[in-house]
């Protein structure tokens, strides 16, 4: 009886070690990274953070300057009435994702691989310069630090922010290799995953990314030369097309096309058409300059209507009195096309670095080239960028001819109002500009109240009154305030 029982029991145990032996190799994911690494991180990454910036431009910049407005709006706030509430930002959404681009830059740092670094810091100082000009001071030294154990981080000055911004894009562009592919690969945004003939194309576009933004931050803050040696900055960008290279094509573009396989699919590929056009309109002030000068982006863009058995496109009025309703589907509205538009990923486009060009050239810098001959290849980056024909002519009609007779400040509206239209779905650069310049002059609804004034911020996200009380009331102090009244330091 003894032997039996300790033969079933040997048995048994034989048994249990031939079905665990190899259980780990058996069960373990193939697909499965084994490690962190930058690529298993980026591609996601730039996949999430892009989504974030461009529902902000559909949601938040296009109504506030006039793209579109609400089909109706009782209740007499809306962003069309110059109210922005403190959940309008993308505050959450983009720290969440400075968490990860942190991440990156720091494994990136330990396996020495210097162009995750770089891609890295040109992603971090993309975010950080849309948030501080939102909102003003920010945290930003002691941000992305919770396992390091702060969780209430200080809120850093604008001026350090962008100090610090400026260095760390010098700082990218001298770190990117393009003789080096990306290890790890997992870049969708330029596919530098490999090389070509012994160079990476990917990274050179990288750095002119990287150049171009540099650009962009530097005649933000022009108001501030003293401060900051902008001008300085500008023309040794300028004046060294080799070591610091900037966007010289549409090809150039930094621009996350969305594959259309899954997971990344254009996020508002699945958007009912009441969510997605039936709820807002685009305004008169947006196509009826566009009717006029028979802008060929409209039908990539906008949704025609019957009026008088001819199809027309048609715009409603911005900032309207709350009485006013507009019928369902009598009015143009977004193309269903644009749902699943690969390249509605925009963050920064060639056509946006002509018209710095245009403006740096109007006001003396050496660009190359007249501000007349920018600001006409602004306009024609933009029309190849969203796919239209120019019609013949288009650029020698009234409305759209450059008048280089002009006063500077004249001149200056000219390149600012197409550059508006260039800014289409690219996150708060339209509002940020208009703060900056005062242009597109936009006309002012009837339904706006005379107390509300143009936003110049966003206030603070109300949940911080109950995380980060303290670091909260020093920032409102220092900012002088906490209302969309409030001016940033480069506004100032």
């Amino acid at each position: 009886m003894f032997k039996k029982i300790y033969f079933s029991l040997a048995l048994l145990a034989g048994l249990l070690f031939s079905c665990t032996e190899g259980f780990e190799e058996l069960n373990t994911d193939p697909n499965r990274p084994k490690e962190i690494t930058p690529g298993v991180m980026l591609g996601q990454v730039q996949y999430r953070i892009v989504n974030s910036s461009i529902n902000a431009a559909r949601s938040f910049t296009h109504e506030l300057m006039q793209v579109d407005a609400p089909r109706a709006s009782a209740g007499g706030g809306g962003l069309h009435r110059y109210v922005v509430t403190p959940d309008a930002g993308i505050w959450s959404g983009f720290y969440t994702n400075l968490t990860d681009i942190q991440d990156i830059y720091t494994i990136a740092d330990r396996l020495k691989e210097n162009n995750y670094k770089a891609i890295a810091l040109v992603y971090k100082s993309w975010a950080y310069s849309i948030l501080t000009d939102l909102y003003g001071d920010v945290p930003y030294s002691q941000a992305t630090k919770a396992l390091q154990g702060t969780v209430k981080p200080g809120f850093d000055r604008q001026k350090d922010i962008y100090i610090q911004i400026l260095k760390d894009l010098e700082t990218a562009n001298s770190l990117f290799d393009d003789t080096k592919a990306l290890t790890y690969a997992g870049d969708m945004l330029y596919n530098a995953n490999a090389l070509s003939g012994g160079k990476n194309a990917g990274i050179t576009k990288w750095k002119k990314f990287a150049n171009s933004l540099r650009l962009r931050l530097l005649l933000r803050i022009s108001k501030r030369e003293g401060e900051v040696n902008v001008n300085q900055q500008i023309t040794a960008i300028l004046t060294d097309p080799t070591n610091n290279p900037l966007f010289g094509s549409n090809a150039d573009d930094a621009i996350f096309k969305y594959p259309g396989t899954f997971p990344y699919y254009n996020p508002f590929y699945n958007a009912r058409q009441v969510d997605w056009r039936d709820g807002n309109y685009f305004t008169k002030f947006f196509l009826n300059k566009m009717n006029a000068d028979n802008d060929p982006r409209r039908a990539v863009w906008s949704t025609q209507v019957s009026v008088n058995g001819t199809p027309t496109y048609q715009g409603i009025d911005s900032g309207f009195p709350t009485t006013v309703e507009y019928a369902v589907g009598r009015n143009s509205s977004y193309t269903d096309a644009l749902k699943t538009l690969p390249q509605l990923g925009v963050m920064m486009t060639y056509a946006e670095v002509e018209f710095i060009k245009a403006e740096l050239a109007l006001k003396g810098f050496a660009t190359g080239k007249t501000a007349k001959a920018h600001y006409e290849a602004g306009i024609m980056a933009s029309m190849v960028q969203w796919g239209a024909a120019m019609p013949t002519g288009y650029l020698q009609q009234a409305g759209v001819a450059y008048d280089a007779t002009a006063t500077a400040e004249k001149q200056l509206e000219q390149i600012m109002l197409q550059k508006y239209y260039a800014y289409f779905f690219v996150d708060y650069q339209a509002w940020f500009e208009k703060r900056r310049t005062g242009y597109p002059i936009l006309p002012r609804g009837a339904g706006i109240p005379a107390e509300n004034k143009f936003p110049s911020r966003i206030p603070y996200p109300t949940y911080l009154q109950s995380l980060n009380p303290e670091n909260l009331a020093a920032a409102v102090a220092s900012m002088g305030g906490d209302n969309s009244d409030i001016k940033v330091w480069w506004d100032k």
